[in-house]
C-alpha cells in the first residue's frame, strides 16, 4: 500500500473510531443536529449509573465496564474523566453525599441535638448501605469510614460540630480554648457507631443521651452533669444453714 492510500485508510479508521464513540455517548453519526449528551449532562448520567451499580453490586462489582454499560457509553469516555476506578468512586460518592442541615437555634445543646436528628434521618440509610457495599474498598485501601468522610468534605470546610462550637463561643456559651477534633466531633462519631452497630436509625433517646450525658459534660458546660446510673439491686445470698 502506497503512502497516499495508507493515509486515506488511517483517516477513515480515525473517523470510524470517533463515530463509534459518538454513538456510545448517546449521539448519532447521521447529522449534527441529533441529540448528544455532553459535558455536565453526560457526567451526571454516568454518575447516576455509577451510583446504581454501587448500590446493586457493591465495590467488587463497581467496574468501568459495568458503569459504562449502565450509562450507555464507552469505557474510554470514563477513563478520560476518571483515570482510576477510585476516582470514579469518589466522584460518585461526592455527588450523592449531600450535606446535612446544621440548625442555628441559639443554643449549643439544641443545635447539637437538632443536627444529630437531621443526620439520623438523612444519613442512616446511606451509612448502613455504604458500610456494606464499601467493605471491600475499606479493606483494599486500608482506610476507614471516617477517612472517607474527610475526603468527601470540601477542603478547608469546617465540620458541622466545628461550626456549632464556633457559634457557641461567639454567644459566650463556651470559652475559647483549644479542643481536640476528637472531642468536638464526638457526637457524630457516636451516632455513626450506633448506626453501623445496629444497621438502622438511632432512637431519639440515644441522641439526647449522647449530647446530655457525654458531650456537654466533656466540654465542661456549666450545669451539665452525666446522669448517674443506679446499679441493679442484688440481694445478699442467704444461708441455707
Amino acid at each position: 500500500m502506497d503512502r497516499k492510500h495508507k493515509r486515506i485508510a488511517d483517516e477513515r479508521e480515525g473517523i470510524g473510531a470517533q463515530a463509534a464513540e459518538r454513538c456510545a455517548d448517546g449521539g448519532t453519526t447521521r447529522d449534527n443536529s441529533a441529540s448528544r449528551r455532553r459535558g455536565p449532562k453526560l457526567e451526571d448520567a454516568i454518575l447516576d449509573a455509577a451510583w446504581d451499580v454501587l448500590v446493586e453490586h457493591g465495590y467488587h462489582g463497581f467496574t468501568f465496564e459495568a458503569v459504562a454499560a449502565r450509562a450507555g457509553t464507552s469505557r474510554p469516555v470514563l477513563y478520560r474523566r476518571w483515570p482510576q476506578r477510585d476516582d470514579l468512586l469518589l466522584a460518585t460518592l461526592t455527588k450523592f453525599w449531600l450535606p446535612v442541615a446544621v440548625p442555628d437555634t441559639g443554643s449549643l445543646r439544641d443545635d447539637a441535638i437538632g443536627f444529630l436528628r437531621n443526620a439520623n434521618a438523612d444519613r442512616a440509610p446511606t451509612i448502613t448501605l455504604m458500610s456494606v457495599q464499601l467493605a471491600d474498598y475499606f479493606r483494599d485501601t486500608g482506610t476507614s469510614f471516617s477517612e472517607l468522610r474527610e475526603t468527601l468534605l470540601p477542603p478547608g470546610q469546617a465540620t458541622p460540630f466545628e461550626a456549632i462550637i464556633a457559634r457557641a463561643i461567639e454567644r459566650g456559651e463556651l470559652p475559647d480554648v483549644p479542643r481536640s477534633s476528637r472531642v468536638v466531633n464526638l457526637p457524630f462519631d457516636l451516632l455513626r457507631h450506633d448506626m453501623l452497630t445496629t444497621m438502622r436509625a438511632v432512637p431519639d433517646e440515644s441522641i439526647v443521651e449522647i449530647v446530655d450525658e457525654v458531650w456537654l459534660p466533656l466540654l465542661g458546660v456549666p450545669g451539665a452533669r452525666p446522669r448517674r446510673r443506679l446499679r441493679p439491686h442484688r440481694p445478699e445470698p442467704t444461708s441455707l444453714a
